[in-house]
């Protein structure tokens, strides 16, 4: 598998990501882009 942000493409090793579930698919997100999701991007 794969280990991919699916935000921002992020492939580094030294990151965290989370499992989270997008569009019914479970997908991860590092926590870079974590309070994006939570908030928005504006």
């Amino acid at each position: 598998m794969e280990i991919k942000c699916f935000v921002c493409g992020r492939t580094d090793k030294g990151v965290v990501y989370l499992n989270c579930v997008h569009e019914d698919q479970n997908k991860l997100v590092c926590v870079r882009c974590l309070p994006v999701l939570i908030h928005g991007g504006h």
